[in-house]
């Protein structure tokens, strides 16, 4: 996968420079889009986190979200 959630943040940083650019600061209608498709993306993995633990840990990752290390497997918890 090309995009990863590290790749999410640093365009959001970036959105956030240039809002704050004095000299020619970003559009907030551009601005605001970017924060949805950021929370689309968020949300998907929040997703990706309740298979994981619904999967009781045996899958580690779908590569969505990166890690260089290997984390226990989450508690079981009742999903709401």
């Amino acid at each position: 996968m090309k995009n990863k959630m590290t790749d999410l943040r640093n365009h959001l940083f970036a959105t956030l420079e240039a809002l704050q650019d004095p000299e020619k600061p970003m559009e907030i209608d551009r601005a605001k889009a970017i924060a949805d498709v950021a929370k689309v993306l968020v949300d998907s993995a929040k997703v990706e986190v309740m298979f994981i633990t619904a999967m009781d840990g045996d899958v580690k990752t779908t590569g969505f979200i990166e890690s260089d290390s290997t984390l226990p497997a989450p508690a079981r918890t009742a999903i709401q």
